[in-house]
């Protein structure tokens, strides 16, 4: 099987060696560095790379504007944004423009090769205080209620383990069914809900009270 592929953009040297030989030791491939958003969008563009991670304050277009340029040419490519700011607006900026994950550079270090793994499966763990501020930022427009979106019960139990945080495999676990199931009730969630991304559905979930 083929390594995860990253590229890591930030614009302090010593966060991009520390970041490298964290990725390294855990079997990712690192294809690339770059030290500015611009020069970010043009790496992704050359190399492909399944995930991208991307600090939010750099020169020359931050990491916010270049995840938007990244997602709207390569929607494949996944994002995580990696800041030291704990920072509501940027987080549902993030979200909107399509980010896989946002995760503080204080986290555990071993939260980051997770989360890269994580990205590059499409599955991305939602963490419910970060929702929490994400809801106080997002644009409400007329939500749809539980009764019009019309999720089967099943399908409530997978979006709030989603919502949980619960990757594939352990929803899968938890309701004891396969995980071709669990991916198939999650599209037709997304579906339903006229999301395009987990965090998206979570955010609808928290804002429904299925997550407290």
């Amino acid at each position: 099987m083929s390594k995860i592929r990253v590229i890591i953009a930030d614009d302090h040297g010593v966060v991009r060696a520390g970041l490298r030989g964290l990725l390294a030791s855990a079997n990712l491939e690192v294809v690339a560095e770059a030290s500015t958003g611009r020069e970010a969008v043009a790496l992704v563009q050359e190399h492909h790379p399944d995930v991208v991670l991307m600090d939010v304050r750099m020169p020359d277009m931050d990491g916010l504007q270049a995840l938007r340029m990244i997602k709207s040419t390569m929607p494949e490519v996944s994002v995580v944004m990696l800041t030291v700011y704990a920072n509501s607006e940027y987080l549902s900026r993030a979200v909107a423009a399509g980010a896989a994950g946002y995760l503080l550079k204080d986290a555990d270090p071993e939260e980051i090769p997770r989360m890269v793994r994580a990205a590059a499966e499409g599955e991305v763990v939602i963490d419910s205080d970060l929702l929490q501020s994400i809801l106080a930022h997002t644009p409400v427009s007329e939500p749809s209620s539980l009764a019009q979106v019309d999720l089967t019960q099943q399908e409530l139990r997978v979006l709030k383990l989603l919502a949980l945080g619960f990757n594939n495999d352990a929803i899968a676990e938890t309701l004891v069914v396969s995980r071709n199931t669990v991916k198939t009730h999650v599209r037709h969630i997304f579906e339903k809900l006229g999301v395009s991304d987990r965090t998206q559905a979570a955010v609808w979930a928290v804002r429904h009270g299925l997550v407290e």
